[in-house]
């Protein structure tokens, strides 16, 4: 018998909204903001990049901004939507340079790490 899972959730319990299927994003690479126990970055916040934040990455050794084709992965840019580490987004948050996120496709698992309401302070939509 096939076992069934329950379909990922984001901060509002509701399932997840995908974060971006141009640059194909996801510690899965399928669009979504999924973990598992794989996943020791947690990549759960979905995040619109912003020059600031690919800054500040690259200045952490993570260079978002430059391609790796053998990897498949473009270079992000500026408005482009990722799935973030949520540590990554909470030292960015401590830097004042925190990019806004996408709640509907921040995993609720976020919230083990990040405050619903700070996240909530930096939605796409009020920033």
């Amino acid at each position: 018998m096939a076992t069934v899972t329950a379909p990922a959730r984001n901060i509002f319990g509701e399932p997840l909204v995908p974060c971006s299927f141009d640059p194909l994003t996801g510690f899965f690479r399928d669009g979504c903001c999924k973990t598992n126990a794989e996943d020791t970055g947690t990549h759960v916040v979905c995040a619109i990049m912003t020059e600031d934040f690919l800054e500040f990455s690259a200045s952490r050794g993570n260079d978002l901004s430059t391609p790796v084709p053998e990897w498949g992965f473009p270079g992000l840019k500026p408005g482009d939507q990722w799935c973030l580490c949520a540590l990554r987004w909470g030292e960015a948050l401590a830097a004042g340079i925190a990019p806004p996120v996408v709640l509907e496709s921040t995993n609720f698992s976020a919230l083990d790490l990040i405050d619903e309401e700070v996240l909530k302070q930096f939605d796409h939509r009020i920033m």
